[in-house]
This record gives C-alpha cells, structure tokens and sequence, in this order.
C-alpha cells in the first residue's frame, strides 16, 4: 500500500511541537498546540487525572478500543535549591545526561508563567580557573543553573518569584539539513507526537478510518517513568511510540523504524509485536527489531501498572538520545507509515 506522507508537513510539526517547552509535569504551553491541532481536523483533546491528553478517532468497528501513545514530555530540571550567591541547585527530571548540556541556555519557568533566561555550568566553570575543570564530575553534585539576571543573592533570586519546584527547559537547538537529517533535543518524543499528526491528516487527506476505535494517548510523565500506568479500560491494546536506539549490538540506523521487542523491564506482547513487523512488511518499510537495555517505554508502563493490555512499541531510531539527536526524515516518515499500518490493521 503506497501511503502519501508530506514530508515538509512532518518536519514542521516536529520543529512546532520541539520548539514548545514540556519538561516533565510542565504542560501548560504543549497542550493549547496539540488542541489546535486537534481542532484542525474537527476533534477535541480530553484528558484524564494524570494529565494525559487524547484524542479519539472513531473506527469503522468500535466494538475494539487501541490506543496509539507518544508522550509529550521531555527530559529537563527542577529548581531543588537557591544557593547563597544566587546559583540554582537543580535535580534532574528524567534521565539527563549532564556532559552534553554543559553550557546550554535554559529556560526557568515559575509556577505563575514567568520565565528567566540562564545556562547549565559546572562548579568547576572554567579551564583558565580551576585545575579540575576538565576531570570534575558532571552530575547533580558538580552542576548548578546560573540565571541571566542581576541576582547574586538567595534573597534577589527568590524576589524574582523563583522557588523550590520552578521547571527548567533546556534550549532544543532544532536544525533540519538539506541532507534530510532532524537534528535536535526532544526528538524523543515530539517526533513520534508529529507522526501522530500526520497520521490523522492522512486519514483525512484520504478519507479513511481505523479499522478501530483509537486513542491517541500523550502523556506527560514518560521521562520518569510512569506516563502509560493509566490506561482507560476499553483500552486493549497500548502500543507506544518512541524513540529506537542505535549503536554496538543494535540493528538499526538513523533511517530506521525500531520495533522493540524487550526493553530494560520486559518482553512486549508476542502477537502484537509480530503483527507489527508483519505490518512494517507489508508496507515495504526500512524496519529493524531491537532489544534495549537502558529504556522503557509507556506501553510497559501500562503493564506494569497491572492494566489488562496487550503492550508494544516502535519508532524513529535516533543517536545521541538524550543529548541533541539527530534522525533522518525517513525514520520518522516510516513511523508514521506503520502508526498507521497498525491503525489500519493491514
């Protein structure tokens, strides 16, 4: 089945929802885009408790509820502690890895919306300063966010409106190539989130249903671990899109859909799964089967929540996760093209 994906609409729509700050928790500024993208297409977001967004599309047999995930949060920092000389303490939300955000430009976002501009440094700041500039450790005892601002006190930082618990998001730098290549923070998971999209302008462009009624699910607490441990329970089947990994004892490479069959906890489901690499098949798609190490995803989350789910997961394979990524557009074309494979059930 040939699948007419724009890719010039899918890189903008990444570039769209990556330049939207969503650290874990923080929703505030993601879920107006994903309503108006919602609405051009004539559906409504809802959301449940855990603040996990949905969009419904009704099926041409909604005797069945599947659920397609991408969640919209994105690693990032909370404010743990406001030092003496006016530096921020910071711990991290989900798995950051400092070394390659040493010298970034952050934003820090209040709880009432301000927002101040600062960068990731080490206590160890400077070669032409400190003997262990190079050698120091770079993680929650060594770094600190040093604010944009004339504050060089406890007392001046806090008279900003800054406290404890504020959110901070780390520049997403995004950059697309001539050659094709997305290159960026936050591919994981605004990539899979703009695949989504682009499914259901598909769908439009083409006017198709799925085969079944399906929930797209984005939540926002991925990065720490718990984003698909609710699943409404018409839910059958919860397969997640995210992120596949590339390197020693892996398949894939930066044009590749990854279908994972074990991640760090558990195997997925075998039916479902295999129906899946079935789907990237018959579809002609650059797919390659993986098993991660160090990686969840929300679909595992659903199960080990203990919700009665079948569980699987694909995506775009990027390098560097967790630092600037960087895929190419066909990955991410052939994600969408196998979110749809299965929404369709081919």
């Amino acid at each position: 089945m040939e699948m007419n994906i724009n890719k010039n609409e899918l890189v903008e729509l990444c570039k769209e929802f990556i330049d939207v700050p969503s650290p874990v928790s923080y929703y505030e500024e993601v879920f107006p885009l994903l309503e108006k993208k919602a609405a051009e297409f004539g559906l409504e977001v809802t959301y449940d408790r855990k603040r996990t967004a949905y969009i419904t599309l009704e099926g041409e047999d909604n005797s069945k509820t599947v659920c397609l995930g991408a969640h919209l949060d994105t690693i990032g920092l909370v404010v743990r502690h406001i030092d003496d000389n006016g530096h921020l303490i910071v711990r991290q939300l989900g798995g950051v890895n400092y070394h390659s955000m040493e010298g970034e430009g952050v934003t820090l976002i209040t709880r009432d919306g301000r927002k101040y501009r600062g960068m990731v440094i080490c206590k160890a700041h400077s070669v032409h300063v400190f003997e262990d500039a190079r050698t120091m450790p770079r993680d929650e005892d060594h770094m600190e966010v040093i604010l944009h601002e004339d504050v060089h006190s406890k007392e001046e930082v806090m008279a900003l409106g800054i406290d404890h618990g504020d959110v901070i998001s780390v520049d997403p730098h995004f950059e697309y190539t001539p050659s094709g290549y997305v290159v960026s923070r936050y591919i994981d998971d605004k990539a899979a989130v703009a695949a989504l999209i682009e499914m259901m302008a598909y769908f439009k462009r083409n006017n198709l249903k799925p085969k079944y009624r399906t929930l797209l699910a984005f939540p926002i607490y991925e990065e720490i671990g718990h984003g698909g441990a609710y699943v409404p329970e018409e839910v059958e089947e919860y397969v997640a899109l995210d992120i596949g990994l590339i390197g020693p004892d892996y398949h894939a490479d930066e044009k590749t859909v990854s279908i994972c069959a074990k991640d760090n906890y558990s195997p997925y489901d075998r039916e479902l799964t295999t129906r899946i690499i079935n789907q990237a098949k018959k579809t002609n798609l650059y797919y390659c089967v993986d098993v991660f190490f160090h990686y969840g995803t929300d679909a595992n989350a659903a199960i080990r929540a203990g919700n009665n789910v079948y569980a699987a997961a694909f995506g775009m394979a990027v390098i560097n996760s967790h630092g600037k990524e960087r895929c190419h557009i066909d990955s991410i074309v052939d994600t969408t093209k196998l979110a749809i494979a299965y929404a369709l059930d081919l």
